[in-house]
């Protein structure tokens, strides 16, 4: 039979949470341009019979912090794979300029950041701010491209991403001439904090300044239904834990590193954090830290927190990787 499409023919993402009987739905649709919708739709026939919120107006408020919608590529990431990305614009974009590029990065097994859906409001301040901002999803990642994909990973987490994470960005630079390849920022959150210290210790050319949030340094201190489905035992799998984590890879840092995390982190514990530290100590790297007492994985509880920590990474790319637009070298 031929498959028959029963969702709106709209570029974008949909969720829907189905009644029961299976008339009625509560309805989400978000794009990279779009804030997420919610409305209440009759089934089969998607008959909107109410809207419940519309961030429309949030849209128009955003527009004026990039320089137009997001470009959404496939570049070439090694080995003859091709992965998604996207790239985001400051306000004025000059093409004939070159731009301080910051990479936004998770590329865990657990998400993707690629889809086509509405992105944290940080990611267009940093366009605000005089940036270019790209993201790619490396494979493992679930995007629904197959068991090859997916399982390819096994075994070999941070080594394979951060491989596959740097060609990509090398290939955009290639692609698109007014990206300073001087000028790479990297940052990343949980998975992506840890794909930010890989990437900064096994590709030190590639990435200068990487902002590293709630990361997990040694795999092997991460829970076991999550790491132990990627690497195997730890007692059976020594090589692949080894492999896979970031923190043996410490002695390559050259970039500026800044490095958060709360201490009441109840999902990536402070242990790991600690951990760090004490191995860019004994290897006489220089690197910032700001450490948050008592808050958890999404470092977000007390009055200023958040603030505190936007306002910190925006910072750090600003004092270590200015932004805004230089001149291209004449050919």
């Amino acid at each position: 039979a031929v498959p028959e499409r029963l969702t709106p023919n709209v570029p974008g993402t949909h969720s829907y949470t189905i009644s029961p009987n299976a008339e009625w739905a509560f309805h989400t649709f978000t794009s990279f341009e779009v804030p997420p919708a919610f409305d209440v739709v009759h089934l089969p026939d998607h008959k909107v019979m109410r809207k419940t919120v519309d961030n429309a107006a949030v849209a128009e408020r955003a527009k004026p912090l990039s320089g137009g919608p997001a470009e959404f590529v496939k570049v070439a990431a090694g080995n003859g794979l091709v992965v998604d990305a996207w790239l985001m614009k400051p306000p004025d974009f000059d093409p004939a300029k070159k731009y301080a590029l910051i990479v936004y990065v998770y590329s865990e097994p657990a998400g993707q950041t690629t889809a086509d859906r509405w992105p944290s409001m940080f990611i267009r301040a940093l366009t605000s701010a005089g940036y270019l901002v790209a993201s790619f999803d490396n494979q493992g990642t679930p995007a629904p491209r197959g068991r090859e994909w997916r399982k390819i990973v096994y075994g070999n987490v941070g080594q394979l991403s951060s491989q596959q994470q740097a060609a990509a960005l090398q290939s955009l630079e290639k692609t698109h001439p007014y990206i300073d390849p001087k000028r790479v920022g990297v940052w990343g959150w949980s998975g992506g904090g840890t794909e930010t210290l890989d990437l900064m210790f096994r590709y030190p050319d590639v990435y200068s300044v990487g902002v590293s949030v709630a990361s997990v340094p040694d795999q092997r201190l991460y829970d076991t239904i999550y790491q132990e489905r990627y690497l195997g035992l730890p007692q059976d799998s020594p090589k692949a834990y080894e492999q896979s984590s970031a923190i043996n890879f410490a002695s390559g840092l050259r970039g500026d590193l800044l490095v958060m995390h709360g201490s009441g982190d109840d999902n990536v514990h402070f242990q790991g954090f600690e951990l760090l530290v004490n191995k860019l100590l004994s290897l006489g790297k220089q690197f910032d830290m700001r450490v948050y007492p008592g808050r958890t994985h999404s470092i977000s509880e007390g009055k200023g927190t958040t603030q505190d920590v936007y306002t910190n990474i925006l910072g750090y790319f600003e004092d270590h990787l200015p932004p805004g637009a230089s001149n291209a070298p004449a050919h």
